[in-house]
């Protein structure tokens, strides 16, 4: 059996939403939220919140997680989640993979993630992201973003064998002639090998991740594979909060579908 744990980076000071960590979503704090969908998932060893932040470390120890403190200038999620499990090995907890649920993904159903760690049953695989085929309203909805100026969700162009060759926040790939190519939407979750995440947490930001603003873009610009899984939807709707929006959004889907993980 593989040894997994979530750490769900959390963080005050969202550029294109400061404070969403706190924001109410269906009642409880966005942050409380995905920590109890991170709970969802079986066969995980633990649960923690890494964060910058007091309110956001009382946040999860009212959702019943323990926190870490993580530097302010940890640039992105992996980057504190690589600080928070650098901690915890100090402790002397040694985990197989490590997850890192970003928190304002509250929407992840737990089947998701228990397939991302089942990837990691093949030994190649050092780093894995799960993708989704958009549906043509998730679809629309990007493109809307798009149209008014926004970044929303994150798409993903991969290989046949399933290695990333990009990640953008526009929508690829063009389908000018495709005919109705799919379109990949990159789900909020990464999971690594021990020693991918300290590599990750080593290199320098390239110009690809500092343009696009995806951390992921670190390992592509670095020749370090990323497996892409597909998941399913089961019906359901992967939606981040990204802008204020989001939370109208989000809670929409909660009323119309339901909540994946029976929260």
């Amino acid at each position: 059996m593989v040894k997994a744990v979530i750490i769900v980076p959390a963080r005050m000071q969202a550029s294109r939403f400061p404070g969403k960590m706190l924001a109410p979503l269906a009642g409880r704090p966005v942050v409380a939220y995905t920590v109890q969908a991170a709970c969802a998932v079986a066969g995980v060893e633990a649960v923690y919140v890494a964060t910058d932040d007091a309110l956001i470390a009382e946040a999860a120890r009212t959702a019943g997680v323990r926190s870490l403190m993580t530097d302010p200038a940890c640039r992105n999620g992996t980057e504190r989640v690589a600080q928070a499990y650098a901690a915890l090995t100090a402790e002397g907890l040694q985990a197989d993979v490590i997850i890192n649920l970003q928190g304002d993904a509250p929407l992840t159903p737990a089947w998701v993630v228990e397939d991302i760690i089942a990837a990691f049953d093949d030994p190649a695989v050092s780093v894995a992201t799960p993708v989704v085929r958009c549906t043509p309203e998730t679809l629309a909805h990007f493109r809307a973003d798009r149209a008014r100026g926004q970044v929303g969700g994150t798409t993903a162009v991969i290989s046949a064998s399933g290695r990333a060759l990009y990640f953008s926040k526009e929508v690829l790939p063009f389908d000018g002639q495709s005919g109705g190519m799919d379109v990949w939407h990159h789900v909020g979750l990464y999971a690594f090998r021990p020693a991918a995440l300290a590599d990750y947490a080593r290199l320098p930001q390239g110009p690809l991740e500092t343009t696009e603003g995806l951390e992921q873009l670190r390992f592509l610009e670095n020749d370090l594979p990323v497996r892409c899984v597909p998941v399913e939807s089961r019906g359901f709707r992967f939606w981040e909060v990204n802008n204020p929006e989001d939370i109208a959004r989000i809670e929409a889907l909660l009323s119309e579908k339901g909540d994946p993980n029976g929260l």
